[in-house]
């Protein structure tokens, strides 16, 4: 049962090592589309 929870427990620290790796080296790209919202003046004072 020890063998067994060491191997657990190393298959989820690289799990977690693995998803950290993908998550840093992941390029999101950037949002294109424009979005535009008209603002009220009145807002502004």
């Amino acid at each position: 049962m020890r063998i067994l929870s060491r191997i657990i427990l190393l298959l989820v620290i690289a799990v977690i090592a693995g998803g950290a790796t993908f998550l840093v080296t992941w390029d999101i790209p950037a949002p294109t589309a424009q979005i535009e919202e008209t603002i009220p003046n009145s807002r502004f004072n």
